[in-house]
């Protein structure tokens, strides 16, 4: 099926497109595998964070361009001390930054690996929602071969994936995985051939569309929250208290502090 995605932004290292609510943002480095750069990831930072922003979307999908690389991870042709160097010289690891936003937005985020997914990149593709993978997909680390790792997301997250012993496999051995292993493991949700591989993402964003976009907002915020701690609780916390706004307990306090009046609080449900 041949669907049009529409342009939302023009970036240098991105592209970001839009089809029937589905905001899909595409790391377009196939000549580096898709390997990122501070500029690259401040880009899918901006696109992120207009996702988060805008109503007409609704689920985010992240993939790379072309049919070899979802994403090699950071481009070690930038890479300094202290981490990747952006135009300025200065040595940043903004790509932390984009892991928490997909973590945090209130939208489901598809990984749509579409090839390699290696360091950096797979745990780009593991802090997603769910991940949907072509059979050509090659997953792994490489992190202790090239003096870097990920002692956040990267290797917590990943250990509540495939447990413990798997994911110190993953990392201590840096061992490539097919997508039919990574299936196996549970690391991606469904493995489909390559031609199907943006149909069947589009018909899952197309699902979750069909459900109600606060329970699935309250599910995210409470499968994280266990796992990210205080910073978990708070989103978890934001969300009840977008909800309990939206009560008329709430609005009765709100006007009587405007109306310089002892609120009346009698009326509110006592639910057991």
């Amino acid at each position: 099926m041949t669907r049009e995605w529409k342009k939302i932004k023009e970036y240098e290292d991105i592209l970001f497109e839009i089809y029937n609510g589905i905001a899909k943002i595409t790391i377009n480095r196939p000549r580096y595998r898709n390997a990122f750069t501070p500029q690259t990831v401040a880009e899918m930072s901006d696109a992120l964070y207009y996702c988060r922003e805008t109503n007409n979307v609704r689920v985010v999908v992240l993939t790379g361009a072309g049919d070899k690389a979802f994403c090699s991870g950071g481009d070690m042709h930038v890479k300094g001390r202290g981490g990747y160097v952006d135009g300025k010289g200065i040595p940043r690891l903004n790509i932390l930054d984009v892991q928490k936003q997909i973590r945090s937005i209130p939208k489901p985020v598809i990984a749509m690996v579409n090839g390699y997914a290696i360091g950096g990149g797979h745990v780009l593709h593991v802090v997603c929602d769910l991940s949907i993978a072509s059979d050509n997909a090659i997953f792994g680390q490489t992190g202790p071969k090239v003096g870097s790792f990920d002692a956040g997301f990267g290797s917590s997250y990943l250990a509540r994936i495939v447990g413990q012993k798997k994911a110190r496999e993953i990392w201590f051995l840096c061992r490539q995985y097919s997508a039919k292993e990574a299936l196996q493991m549970g690391l991606v949700n469904t493995v489909v051939p390559f031609e199907e591989l943006e149909n069947e993402t589009v018909q899952w964003a197309e699902r979750m569309m069909e459900m109600s976009p606060l329970a699935l907002r309250m599910i995210k915020a409470g499968l994280n929250a266990e796992l990210d701690g205080q910073a978990g609780i708070q989103e978890l916390a934001g969300d009840a208290t977008m909800l309990y706004y939206m009560t008329d307990e709430a609005q009765e306090g709100g006007r009587a502090f405007l109306e310089k009046r002892k609120p009346n609080f009698s009326n509110s449900p006592l639910v057991p």
